[in-house]
């Protein structure tokens, strides 16, 4: 009996090779494309963070002072000053037409008020349409404006016949010695990548695995795999589905190989505890396209919710808006996203340098997720069976 099981097993899996082979749709979407994803975005942000960022300056004081702060600002590594502005008005202008992300405002006598300890203000405007744009360049000045109002509190200090440990210890009491924990390069590309790339891969397990068993009933070959499988649904669809884990889990195997041995990001758990984790999310994604498949009953309901679920996950499951910020009623939703138990997987193992068994239930939960399948296994063998597809 366990023979037959296994020539079943082999008819439908050389059946369901022929299909990938004289398909282009499969190739496409389980190589091609997720290769050409990874290389896409490591590529796009193969310098971690954006650099020389088109930013302007309104400097209506003029002064060597304020000449100094504008070059100091376009010193900074993200920050490059483009265009000099004879105005409030014409900056914006120029923030609004797209020319530069950000600009930096002095106005008139901020040197002499500085001098006199009247407190002096400057401005700096950012374009948050381009968040991380953005968010780097209001950094960058928000650093300018603190470094340029301690070093003129200096000189007047210093003018004062005050020392200069005396005149640092008055502006600066607590120094503040920081170090990035496990990303000290605080590249972006780390941060992102290594829950992108695995996102994308997810997203296209749904659809392939909904695709390749909405094509069966399209197609009204459904009753031909029943037959091969002797009208086993569990047969039928381990049979169909092992060439496709066998496929994604060799692009798996690929991404970890091209992040953690080509690219050299951190992977302080080795490499083994995530390949582990890329063959869990496979398996937890293809349930999740059989569970999706099997509920709707149809290929184009399948594949819509499939693709809402898949790019869902990219904004709920935490690597880029932190989960404990989010509503409690979307951080109980977390749970339903193999993508989130995955990061979690990531972030604990490869990145912190934990043992395995500190994440033992984001495991679990993957495992769980295997589990969807048999809700819907009566449903589908009927569906096999008797489904009648009309165009």
């Amino acid at each position: 009996m366990q023979t037959t099981i296994h020539k079943r097993l082999y008819r439908i899996a050389v059946r369901e090779l022929r299909h990938i082979a004289t398909r282009p749709i499969y190739l496409f979407c389980m190589v091609i494309a997720p290769i050409f994803c990874y290389i896409f975005f490591t590529t796009l942000m193969a310098n971690g963070l954006p650099v020389n960022m088109p930013a302007g300056v309104v400097d209506l004081d003029n002064t060597s002072t304020t000449r100094n702060i504008i070059r100091n600002l376009d010193a900074f590594q993200q920050t490059h000053i483009v265009a000099h502005y004879a105005s409030f008005h014409e900056a914006r202008k120029a923030v609004q037409q797209g020319e530069v992300y950000s600009f930096y405002y002095i106005p008139e006598g901020t040197t002499e008020e500085a001098i006199a300890g009247r407190q002096p203000k400057v401005s700096f405007y950012t374009n948050y349409a381009y968040l991380i744009a953005g968010s780097l360049l209001y950094r960058d000045q928000r650093t300018m404006s603190e470094l340029a109002n301690g070093a003129i509190g200096q000189s007047t200090l210093l003018a004062k016949g005050a020392t200069e440990d005396q005149a640092m210890a008055f502006l600066q009491p607590i120094v503040i010695d920081t170090h990035p924990l496990n990303n000290p390069w605080l590249n972006y590309s780390v941060y992102l990548c290594n829950t992108l790339l695995p996102g994308i891969l997810m997203l296209l397990i749904f659809l392939t695995t909904a695709y390749t068993l909405g094509t069966e009933l399209k197609e009204n070959t459904a009753r031909t795999l029943m037959r091969l499988s002797d009208n086993s649904i569990v047969t039928a669809l381990a049979g169909k589905l092992l060439p496709h884990t066998v496929i994604f889990f060799s692009v798996t195997v690929f991404y970890n190989a091209y992040l953690y041995g080509f690219l050299h990001y951190p992977c302080n758990s080795g490499i083994g505890p995530m390949l582990l984790a890329g063959l869990l999310l496979v398996l937890a994604s293809q349930a999740v396209g059989i569970f999706f498949f099997g509920m709707f009953g149809t290929l184009r309901l399948a594949l819509s919710a499939a693709s809402l679920w898949g790019v869902i996950s990219f904004s709920i499951s935490g690597f880029t808006y932190p989960v404990m910020a989010m509503h409690p009623t979307l951080q109980a939703l977390t749970v339903l996203f193999p993508l989130r138990h995955y990061f979690l997987i990531y972030v604990n193992l490869a990145l912190n340098g934990y043992p395995l068994t500190y994440v033992w239930q984001p495991i679990v939960a993957l495992l769980l997720f295997m589990l969807l399948p048999f809700f819907v296994l009566k449903k589908l063998r009927n569906e096999m069976l008797h489904y009648v597809y009309i165009p």
